[in-house]
């Protein structure tokens, strides 16, 4: 078993006053050699933004984008769609850049920060067209059991998201004293585990809120869940 630990206070910072951010890889001014990806995994990034702030219109291609709303309201824009689009904590965004696509995403509350997750994993596929989606997922499906929030365009997987690459990305709220067996879906594959709140053991390793911990070279393992405690699980190829 291949083990990564990423300690919250070890994540890359940036603050921009409307933008606190907070990286669990290399991104933008920051690059630690150590921390470029997890197999596809290219970008984590936990941001809080201030209201009505956001970022303007810019440029993505070749990448699978994955935005999940913590708290606030979310407002999307970009050139397949003229109109603002709302994303709402419980919902979950993609979009496959592909070819080329301009975006703008917006702090929608004149008064309320916005708190998010932005997940980039390099595709499998090059020069696709490009594509949107969003859906809703309720937090009582993901009580004490596995929620999969994504999956790839390829499977046949009914109520998830789907993107171009073979990645399970999932949520789990678990109980204090409840146990996951999780199993990886190939040897090839690797999970990276976000903490966004409580505190859990695997492996005699303790991952605290917003600590992570990525996992490959095993079939299954199991997480304790020492306090309540919410999961963001990233299974991709170890490319």
């Amino acid at each position: 078993m291949k083990v990564m630990i990423h300690k919250a206070a070890n994540r890359g910072f940036a603050n921009h006053g409307w933008l606190q951010a907070n990286h669990s890889f290399s991104f933008a001014n920051y690059f630690d050699k150590d921390k470029i990806q997890f197999g596809a995994l290219r970008v984590l990034n936990d941001d809080i933004i201030a209201p009505k702030m956001g970022f303007g219109t810019h440029p993505h291609q070749n990448m699978e984008i994955i935005t999940i709303p913590l708290s606030g309201v979310l407002k999307h824009r970009d050139n397949m769609h003229q109109d603002w689009q709302q994303i709402l904590p419980g919902e979950v965004q993609v979009m496959s850049a592909g070819t080329g696509i301009q975006h703008s995403e917006i702090n929608g509350s004149a008064d309320e920060h916005l708190s998010l997750f932005q997940i980039w994993v390099i595709p499998n596929k090059q020069n696709v067209k490009p594509r949107y989606d969003q859906k809703s997922y309720s937090s009582e499906d993901r009580k004490n059991k596995i929620q999969t929030l994504v999956t790839s365009i390829e499977e046949n997987h009914k109520g998830s998201l789907k993107i171009h690459q073979d990645t399970i990305i999932s949520r789990i709220d678990l109980d204090k004293d409840k146990t996951l067996e999780y199993k990886l879906k190939s040897k090839h594959h690797g999970v990276y585990i976000m903490n966004i709140f409580g505190k859990i053991k695997i492996h005699n390793e303790i991952i605290s809120t917003r600590d992570a911990i990525g996992i490959s070279d095993i079939e299954n393992f199991s997480i304790l869940a020492e306090d309540d405690s919410g999961l963001l699980l990233i299974e991709v190829p170890m490319i």
